[in-house]
Parts: C-alpha cells; structure tokens; sequence
C-alpha cells in the first residue's frame, strides 16, 4: 500500500511530509508556518487601511444571518470581502501550525522541544481567533487592535524558534560568539521589541483606524510619533553595533551574514516610515511599513539565534515500510530472503 509520501509527484509529497518527517521537512513546515503568520499579519493591515475592520460586522458570522458574505445594505461588498479574506487566511495559518504538531509527534526520536514550540501554534491562533471576535465586538478598540497585533508578532517568534531548533541538537546551548555579543544580541531584541509597542502606539493614534466608528487612542500623534522614531534611532545602533562586533571579533559567517540582512531591513523599513511620513501616511504604504515591521522581527530573532548552537540534529530513525499490508522494520523481504518455519 503506497502513502502520499511515496506519490510520484514530488509536490504531493512536500505537502504530506508532515507525516513521515524528515529534518529537512519539519523545519519545511516551520518556515511555512514563520510566513504565514507574518502573511496574516499584512491581510490584517489590509483590513485597517481599507476601511474594512468592520465589513463583516458580527463574529463568527460575517452578517448577523450568514457565516459567509451576502448582501448588506449599509456594508461594501468590497470591505466585506477584504475582512472575510483576512478570517479565511487563519484557517491556512491553523493547518500550516497543525501540520508542524502532526511533524513534531511523528519525528523519530520524538523531541519533546519541537512538540511544545508546536503546540504554541494551534493554541496561539485559537486565540487569535477568539480576539478577533472581540475585536469586532468592541468596535476596533485600539487596545484590542493592538493585542491582536502582537500575538502574531508573538506566534511568528515561536515558529521562528521552531525553525531554528528543528536544525539543531537537544544539547545545552553553545555559544558561537563571545558572552558579550550575545547579550548584545538580546538586548537588541528586547529593543526591537519595545519598538513594535511604540509602533501600535502610533497606529492606534494616528489614521487609518479600520472603520470611522473606531475609536483611537487619546494620545498627541506627534509625541508618540517621535518616540516611535527615537527608539528606532536605538535599534539601528545596536544592529550596528552588533554587526561591528562580529566582524572585528570573527564570528562565524552565518551569524555576521544575519546581523548584516538585519541592518538592511531596517535601513529599507526607515526609508518606507519616512516616506508615509512626509506623503501624509498613504494607506498603501502603511500596509508595507506593518510587513516591514514583521520581517525586521524575523531578522532580528535570525540575528540572535546565530548566535549560539545546541549541536547537529540527530538523523531521524528509519521508519517501518509498508508493503502489499505487511508491515516490515529495517531491510524488506524478498522472494530471496530465506524464512524461519
């Protein structure tokens, strides 16, 4: 009997990886799983920038009489279809995560760490769904914008970790770099960090609220703007830095190579903020700023990942082949293998 894993087509079989599991596949369906929550992350700028938070007024149903759009007097069918695409977008972003716990519990040896960084994926988009809904209850509440923000910020690091981890060894972590880079490392992170709260600070001031209903924030859009900018300041200067310090320390390539795609994003994420800045936020540019947050995030969890080691991977276990129903461990029989009677 032929699994999927076996089907001719290699497409076929990448997508049924998750069940026979490689090293190679589970850290597949990690980085899988890394861009679709940050693809979840842009759907939902989409819906804010178009005025769409509110086109499907109800939740869980789109209309107070359907699940899916139907027509509404007094909603866009364009908005409806923006905010019901961004709701059809979790159910990817859910198979992708059931994909990795399905590839974690298969792996052989099973590795109790990618289990719970799996786990965290189903569980954090359950509540990201469940925010959504009072989201929309609370009528774009600012705050609740805000959370529902960074818990995708907060999935796509665990994804991330799960990527990072699925290609390396359960042995105690080792460092790469010099004790004091990789403190660097983390304070960078924890700068990056602040620095996507000061950004939903901005965005729940500022334009582009999702629904002229929505409240906003009761805060001087020029002060948080400012400090927004300043911590960016802080944040470039330490991927500087960082940078700096692995070159005249020669660290090994992979972790300058990481810190130098981190100054990158962000000296192009700065050119993008400055330019909504002086074009008065055009709403499409908006919508790139928020993917560039998201990806200066994934740089910078790059970053600091590079900069330690928990040993190889271990070669997963082979795995019982079936055949014509029976079941066979290690070699497969042959007309011209001898039996026992």
């Amino acid at each position: 009997m032929k699994l999927p894993t076996d089907h001719p087509r290699s497409l076929v079989r990448r997508l049924f990886s998750f069940w026979a599991p490689t090293t190679a596949s589970m850290r597949g369906w990690a980085l899988a799983s890394v861009v679709v929550n940050a693809g979840i992350t842009v759907s939902g700028a989409a819906v804010r920038v178009t005025g769409s938070g509110l086109g499907c007024p109800t939740w869980p149903k789109c209309t107070p009489d359907s699940f899916v759009p139907i027509a509404h007097p007094e909603i866009s069918p364009v908005n409806m279809a923006v905010e019901f695409g961004n709701r059809l977008v979790t159910f990817l972003v859910l198979a992708v995560g059931f994909a990795c716990v399905v590839s974690a519990m298969r792996m052989a040896p099973r590795r109790r760490s990618l289990l719970w960084l799996a786990l965290l994926q189903p569980a954090g988009i359950v509540f990201q769904a469940l925010w959504g809904g009072l989201v929309v209850r609370t009528m774009l509440n600012p705050f609740t914008v805000s959370v529902h923000f960074l818990a995708s910020i907060a999935l796509v690091a665990a994804c991330w970790m799960l990527y990072a981890r699925a290609g390396e060894g359960d042995g105690p972590p080792r460092a790469l770099v010099h004790r004091d880079i990789r403190r660097l490392g983390w304070v960078l992170v924890a700068a990056v960090g602040v620095l996507l709260l000061a950004g939903v600070l901005v965005t729940g001031t500022g334009p582009h609220s999702g629904d002229a209903l929505a409240s906003r924030f009761d805060l001087d859009i020029e002060s948080v703007a400012r400090l927004h900018a300043d911590v960016v300041y802080v944040v470039v200067g330490l991927s500087f830095a960082l940078l700096f310090a692995l070159h005249v320390t020669g660290s090994p390539r992979p972790a300058r190579r990481a810190a130098l795609a981190l100054v990158v994003v962000e000296l192009a994420q700065g050119v993008i903020g400055y330019t909504q800045y002086f074009l008065a936020v055009p709403a499409f540019l908006v919508g790139v700023h928020v993917l560039g947050s998201t990806l200066v995030w994934i740089a910078a969890l790059r970053a600091v990942t590079s900069l330690r080691t928990c040993g190889p991977a271990a070669a997963p276990a082979a795995r019982p082949t079936v055949e014509a129903g029976v079941t066979v461990s290690g070699p497969t029989l042959t007309q011209d293998t001898p039996t026992l009677t």
